[in-house]
């Protein structure tokens, strides 16, 4: 079984309580259909599991089948700056049949931030060398195609249904409870 190589750390975008026993890592593609079907089932293990859960997302942009899997991941990775991450992740994920630049704008001028600024620093890829890091940490982990999961750094090898993640994530937090009661 694979496991994560990169440990999450300070630098991830992260959702949950920072001492959940389990930590649930998706390496996805905001243009994937699969990470865009994963996206809601994730929102509903979350509310499951509340506070026995943390949640990272990394991106793994599948350029050669999907072209705006980069901007997209460099458009949120640019909210993230601004500390609007998850609301631009959200918005991508529900909006996955119109990623590009007019969304993007619109998006960024909803949540607040700059549009001109998102626009320059998409010309510029300044987010570019942030979106390869995670890219290369999934490779690295052997993720070779979206979306991956991780749970508590073992790859999470079978479906990624709502029964299969419910019952893998009960899985480790009753290995858990068994590692603290010992």
């Amino acid at each position: 079984m694979a496991a994560l190589r990169v440990p999450v750390g300070p630098e991830d975008h992260i959702q949950g309580d920072a001492d959940a026993p389990v930590t649930l890592v998706e390496y996805g593609d905001y243009e994937c259909p699969h990470c865009g079907r994963a996206y809601a089932i994730i929102k509903l293990v979350q509310k499951h599991f509340g506070k026995r859960l943390r949640f990272v997302f990394r991106n793994f942009p599948l350029n050669e089948t999907h072209p705006h899997a980069e901007s997209a991941a460099e458009t949120a990775e640019f909210a993230g700056t601004h500390r609007k991450f998850w609301e631009m992740h959200d918005l991508l994920f529900e909006n996955q049949d119109q990623l590009g630049g007019s969304l993007y704008l619109e998006g960024a001028t909803d949540l607040g931030l700059d549009g001109h600024a998102l626009l320059k620093a998409l010309e510029t890829r300044e987010y570019e060398a942030r979106v390869r890091a995670d890219f290369s940490g999934g490779v690295r982990s052997g993720v070779n195609g979206t979306p991956t999961f991780f749970i508590n750094s073992k790859r999470h090898d079978a479906p990624f249904d709502y029964e299969d993640l419910v019952a893998a994530v009960d899985a480790e937090l009753a290995r858990h409870a068994r590692v603290a009661g010992a």
